[in-house]
């Protein structure tokens, strides 16, 4: 080395040797850039005390070519050869400070020594932070774990003083990005020790995969204020779990898979060819609600099921084809999520389609069965009420399609008398008003969302093979106590409040549409060039929680009054207005809607009580159990021995009509009085000559008791028969909602 070379090297070693240099050289570090009045403050000197000294440890510095300064700026950086000085100055005090063996415990179960490259390279990866501002951080978190003398690291640890860091400087994005997902140590402990509600192994994998796919989508997928309304309870996104990977609910068409068999999507598992008899049509029937059954958040409807499945019963016993349905039903019982719905007539647009499974009949059309079409929807009525002697099946479950002329025919009389002894009964059946213009080529799903032909006016593409995508349910109570009871207040913070729904809903379709052949394979399965699952037909629902109480709430009075009820209607045309301004947007089937949802309205009712105290909110419910109704109710009344709607009820029912195209549900409840099922028809001919209900059902609260298997209407404390107590059930489809 020459003697200019050592000379340098001198200075540079004699620039470090004074802490106040050092300090300079770490200031403008981790700072990037500083002016001189910027680096005497934060080196706190007096700028009239200490001037001359700082100008003098400055100029050394410049001179040492560690530091340079901008002229335009007015501001100083580190040179090169300053942050190799730097870099060696670390190197030097993690030696000097480093336990001989600090190890990290990997999230791979590895123990390895710990590298601060390793996090600046996470920090590069995963948060796509720049390379030199993560080393900074990297340094930083290395300095406060070698001062805090650990001997074993873990990665969480590591990651978590990293984050620590990073909302210490603001840099909340980045610590969004790299957060660890997953359970606590004590969640994960109560889930594997609960005694009072065991949980299987493999209910207990999918409760830590939920809330792990919950946190990434509320923080690495929603933007920030989607994720906050839903985290306060402003609206309240449904199978967040799922979000990014599963529809919400499918319209199924059985003859696609009738017809062409069943495509797998595991090596292990063998396909299905194509149905020949009603074993294998059944057989084939169940596979496929089994395999989708994976790739659907909630409901499977199979629609037209005893039309399509006709051709399959020509000429089989009775008593055959009855023990077939029955071991059908069973099985959906323990093994999917599913509703059945049945028409008591093939339907004109239907009776004029080849009939799939006809055995080789010639030009045979579904309307050559008429029958078998029959036979089967009253063996399934038959099989449900068999089968809920004993206990309450409540899936699958039952759509019973009806119009005016099946209500006036004498062949579907006999059914009808035995679906509404079973509704009086048990209360498990729904209907739905297949009578209107509208309704003709309409179908429902079991939960209420509506499919009209009303994209392609072809009730095969529009209602069939298409579902819907998502929920997402509005917090309406929630609205009236943030606008403090002022009217444009509340109706700017609806309009809010339904964007950010429409656009949780969109970031749902387009990521599912995107990934449609690794998270939906089954159901985009192709078979002659024609893919089963259309989601360009999905419908997208924005829910409303709370319109009784969110009434109750603004006007301190009654639901029942004259003025929350001309609050409801400004509200309703108010939601209405929003979609068809924003129908371009989000789309044709972007609907708005009241429906069933329990859990929001749990979640929604208990989350305002815990802001806003329990004194004043409107809640439903009790004290322990708050809810907020999603449920359209009918209340009934007998007048001379025959039954018909509450005026009060039909009033608040009419309100929300308009809410209708994209889905209803109206729930008639039967109280604890006798009723008999002449009594209940007419009651349902009323609904639908009237137009009252699109489709709905009536509901019984029953007490079950295990002890003697025999069930009471309405609650009960005490089984009348045996006298236990602690085996009594409470049993109501609706009670929360």
């Amino acid at each position: 080395m020459s003697l200019a070379h050592r000379t340098r090297g001198v200075k540079v070693l004699k620039a470090v040797s004074s802490s106040l240099r050092l300090q300079i050289l770490n200031f403008l570090f981790d700072k990037t850039a500083l002016s001189y009045t910027e680096l005497m403050s934060a080196l706190k000197m007096n700028p009239s005390r200490d001037a001359g000294k700082f100008a003098y440890h400055l100029k050394f510095l410049l001179k040492a070519n560690l530091v340079e300064a901008n002229v335009d700026t007015k501001k100083y950086y580190l040179t090169d050869l300053g942050k190799m000085l730097i870099d060696i100055a670390d190197r030097v005090e993690k030696n000097a400070l480093k336990p001989k063996s600090m190890l990290v415990r990997t999230s791979h179960s590895t123990l390895e020594e710990f590298d601060a490259n390793k996090i600046a390279n996470s920090l590069i990866r995963e948060a796509k932070m720049s390379p030199e501002q993560a080393q900074k951080t990297a340094k930083e978190a290395e300095k406060i774990l070698l001062k805090s003398k650990t001997k074993f690291l873990t990665a969480p640890l590591v990651r978590e003083i990293v984050n620590a860091i990073l909302v210490e400087r603001g840099q909340e994005d980045y610590r969004h990005k790299l957060t660890r997902l997953g359970l606590p140590v004590h969640e994960v402990t109560t889930l594997l020790e609960s005694k009072d509600d065991p949980q299987s192994a493999t209910t207990i994998l999918t409760k830590a995969g939920a809330t792990i796919f919950n946190e990434y989508t509320l923080l690495n997928v929603f933007p920030r204020d989607v994720t906050d309304a839903h985290a306060s309870g402003a609206i309240h996104v449904n199978g967040l779990s799922t979000w990014l990977l599963k529809p919400n609910e499918v319209m199924h068409d059985l003859r696609f898979f009738l017809q062409n068999g069943l495509k797998t999507t595991s090596p292990l598992q063998l396909p299905q060819e194509p149905a020949t008899n009603l074993e294998s049509a059944l057989s084939l029937s169940l596979s496929v609600l089994l395999h989708s059954g994976f790739e659907v958040n909630d409901l499977q409807t199979l629609d037209h099921f005893n039309v399509f499945l006709a051709p399959y019963t020509k000429n089989r016993d009775r008593t055959t084809i009855k023990e077939n349905l029955r071991l059908f039903i069973r099985n959906l019982n323990h093994h999917a999520n599913v509703a059945v719905s049945i028409d008591l007539a093939a339907p004109s647009f239907i009776a004029e389609k080849p009939a799939i499974g006809s055995g080789g009949e010639l030009n045979a059309t579904y309307k050559d069965f008429a029958e078998e079409i029959l036979q089967i929807a009253f063996l399934i009525v038959e099989i449900v009420a068999e089968e809920g002697i004993s206990r309450q099946l409540v899936n699958p479950r039952i759509i019973i399609k009806i119009s005016t002329e099946t209500l006036a025919d004498e062949n579907t009389r006999k059914i009808l008398l035995k679906a509404h002894n079973l509704a009086v009964e048990k209360g498990i059946l729904y209907f739905a008003n297949a009578s209107t213009n509208e309704g003709k080529y309409a179908t429902f799903s079991g939960k209420g969302s509506k499919f009209e032909a009303d994209l392609t006016r072809d009730w095969e593409i529009d209602t069939l093979r298409t579902g819907c995508i998502g929920m997402v349910t509005i917090n309406l109570p929630r609205i009236v106590y943030e606008c403090e009871k002022e009217n444009c207040k509340f109706f700017e913070i609806l309009k809010e409040r339904y964007e950010l729904a429409n656009r949780a809903l969109e970031i749902k379709a387009r990521t599912i549409r995107l990934r449609e052949k690794t998270v939906i394979p089954f159901l985009t399965q192709n078979a002659n060039g024609d893919k089963y699952f259309r989601l360009e037909g999905c419908s997208q629902l924005v829910n409303f929680a709370g319109f009784k109480e969110a009434a109750e709430a603004f006007y301190e009075q009654d639901a029942g009054q004259k003025s929350p009820m001309q609050f409801v209607s400004e509200i309703v045309q108010d939601i209405l207005s929003l979609k068809v301004k924003t129908g371009k947007k989000h789309g044709k089937r972007t609907f708005p809607v009241v429906l069933h949802n329990p859990e929001a309205s749990e979640r929604l009712a208990q989350l305002d009580i815990e802001k806003y105290g329990v004194a004043k909110v409107k809640f439903s419910g009790t004290r322990d159990k708050p809810f907020y109704s999603t449920v359209r109710r009918l209340s009934i009344e007998t007048k001379d021995n025959l039954l018909s709607i509450t005026p009060e009820s039909m009033e608040a029912h009419q309100k929300l009509n308009p809410l209708n195209p994209g889905g209803n549900l109206t729930v008639i409840e039967l109280g604890p009085a006798g009723h008999s099922p002449e009594n209940l028809m007419n009651l349902t001919k009323q609904l639908i000559e009237k137009q009252v209900a699109e489709f709905f059902t009536y509901n019984r609260i029953i007490t079950l008791c295990s002890n003697c298997n025999k069930s009471w209407f309405g609650t009960l404390n005490k089984c009348p028969s045996c006298g236990a107590i602690s085996t009594l059930t409470i049993y109501d489809r609706f009670s929360n909602s």
